[in-house]
């Protein structure tokens, strides 16, 4: 049996964390054994590479470095922990998958979708999430939201535009991909959008 694999989206600071956990909660309620993984990291040396990509002081890092590094990363959470888990019948949710470079890297940093799904097609093995729920939230909400829990990482410390960027981006994706793209508005109550997960999820199982 081949497991399921979801993909959590969103800009920082929607609460992606939250609703993992609960989506976790609730698939394990239904007899699914489940993992979290997270991007970048998940595995020893993507958890390295995560530590580069985010260091403040790498002020210098060029676009392509900074999708580049991402891919390696996400290449061996792929190889030494998605794929693996799939192939045990597990249901795998990982914070942030492919999408999240196109958005980033590709849309906001100017480099094409295209040349981002291009190169992760080797990464990822040609496998992509089996629903993506995107939270939709204004950049503007989702910053603040940051800087009221903790420092601010190399990309989270990027001027407003970027962000602002990122969060259409985000709306670009799902209507490009309507059919895995799931958009929920986060700034409904954490219920109300895990009520809305739930339903997409009782469809996959």
């Amino acid at each position: 049996m081949k497991g399921i694999f979801i993909s959590m989206e969103g800009p920082d600071g929607s609460g992606k964390s939250t609703q993992i956990e609960l989506l976790k909660n609730y698939l394990s309620e239904n007899g699914k054994e489940c993992i979290i993984t997270r991007e970048p990291g998940g595995t020893r040396i993507s958890e390295a590479v995560r530590e580069i990509i985010l260091n403040k002081e790498y002020k210098e890092m060029d676009y392509m470095t900074e999708l580049l590094l991402y891919t390696s990363a996400r290449a061996q959470l792929v190889s030494e922990v998605i794929l693996p888990a799939l192939e045990e019948g597990k249901c795998v949710i990982s914070d942030r998958f492919v999408d999240s470079s196109a958005v980033y890297q590709g849309i906001a940093r100017g480099l094409g979708v295209e040349t981002v799904y291009e190169i992760n097609k080797y990464a990822t093995r040609g496998r992509f999430p089996d629903k993506t729920f995107l939270l939709d939230l204004p950049a503007e909400v989702g910053i603040a939201r940051k800087k009221n829990q903790a420092e601010l990482d190399r990309l989270e410390s990027e001027k407003i535009d970027f962000h602002i960027k990122v969060a259409e981006g985000y709306r670009q994706m799902a209507e490009r991909d309507s059919d895995r793209i799931i958009r929920l508005d986060a700034t409904e109550s954490v219920e109300v959008i895990h009520s809305k997960i739930k339903m997409e999820i009782d469809k996959l199982i």
